[in-house]
């Protein structure tokens, strides 16, 4: 047993200059389809057999012309739990923990179930409520934990612990007997940095740093805790909602993410999250096997141990992503083959068109996939 980091790929400088890659007209139009979808900026980082490529379109600020920088911050959302998964997975691997231990045998105050073990946090299999609501079989969306539109606005800045979030799903009733089902938690997550925390003696954010962002040279990402501040450079996103009979936009740039520790609280950069993506699927992060379990799916939805694993079709192959969105004003893409040889990393930013992200996002991917996963790739 050992509880020193196992990373094993070599750390990139940080700011160094990606190589010159040849001008990518397919890549260019699709940046400015996706802000002629609605949204305000978007960012987009490509690498691939042709090289490196860089790119954005719309604005940095509402009102301005300038282009968001192709090296900004944004608020990556749930791309944070692939983060999380390879962390806990990295304590797997140095024997401080195993995948099928019970939960509850670590984090015994909260009387969990016995029979969640920790594959079934990463793997959204536990049935535990989901603190930011839940979505029910005839598609009413129950509210939990404010989380979304004029409310969360108003309330953006407020600070959350862990223990709260988990407390408030385990006043709720679980959804399925734990390992029965598969449905998206974002409790499973806080849940699991609670124990990364009682398994290393160190906070999450201390943990992540010294095990990945410190050895892979991720100088633009970070757990920053109670902290709303996006460091520079960076876009700026907005939230849109109705009140009082007027539409109103508000700029949530600055967005106190502890609501979502471990689900959704981390920032980074299309650069960070390339050498991330590229390095865990290359194996320079996590053992083969433990590398092969994060990406075997589970068969109702696809997802594997903090990410998703999706068949694109005969002659376009698959790809493993986990894309993210925290409660007003960014999203964040991250795609990659399964050798991590070719990655899609980009960010969003929401302005004060009336859009539903849900509805045009997948459109949005769709359009990205086909330029960057084209057919006659598999």
């Amino acid at each position: 047993m050992t509880d020193t980091p196992t990373v094993h790929a070599e750390p990139t400088p940080p700011n160094t200059p990606d190589p010159a890659g040849p001008d990518r007209p397919e890549l260019r139009k699709a940046v400015e389809e996706v802000v002629a979808r609605g949204f305000a900026g978007f960012q987009l980082r490509v690498h691939d057999e042709q090289g490196a490529w860089t790119g954005s379109a719309g604005v940095r600020e509402l009102g301005g012309t300038e282009e968001p920088p192709t090296d900004g911050h944004f608020w990556i959302g749930s791309t944070t739990k692939t983060f999380v998964a390879t962390l806990v997975l990295l304590l797997v691997a140095d024997g401080l923990i195993g995948l099928d231990d019970p939960v509850a045998d670590r984090l015994p105050a909260f009387g969990l179930d016995g029979r969640i073990t920790v594959r079934m946090l990463l793997q959204h299999t536990s049935g535990l409520y989901n603190y930011t609501g839940e979505l029910e079989p005839d598609g009413t969306m129950v509210l939990g934990i404010d989380a979304v539109g004029e409310v969360w606005a108003r309330n953006r800045f407020r600070s959350y612990r862990p223990e709260e979030l988990v407390w408030f799903s385990l006043e709720r009733p679980a959804r399925f007997e734990p390992g029965a089902d598969w449905s998206y938690s974002n409790t499973n997550y806080t849940l699991a940095v609670l124990l990364i925390e009682e398994v290393t003696g160190r906070t999450y954010a201390e943990e992540m740093r010294r095990r990945i962002l410190d050895p892979l040279g991720l100088s633009g990402t970070a757990v920053p805790g109670d902290s709303p501040d996006l460091p520079a450079p960076h876009a700026h996103g907005y939230l849109s909602y109705e009140a009082d009979g007027e539409r109103t936009t508000v700029d949530v740039t600055r967005q106190n993410l502890s609501l979502l520790v471990g689900a959704g609280d981390m920032y980074s950069t299309t650069r960070d999250l390339h050498l991330f993506f590229s390095a865990l699927l290359g194996g320079g992060l996590l053992p083969e096997p433990l590398l092969e379990q994060m990406c075997d799916p589970h068969p109702k939805i696809g997802y594997g141990l903090g990410l998703f694993v999706q068949d694109l079709g005969p002659d376009r192959g698959t790809v493993l992503h986990h894309n993210g969105s925290p409660p007003g004003g960014y999203g964040a893409l991250m795609v990659a083959s399964p050798d991590g040889s070719t990655t899609l990393t980009a960010s969003l930013t929401m302005g004060d068109a009336d859009i539903d992200p849900a509805q045009v996002f997948p459109g949005v991917l769709d359009l990205l996939f086909t330029a960057v996963f084209p057919a006659g790739r598999a």
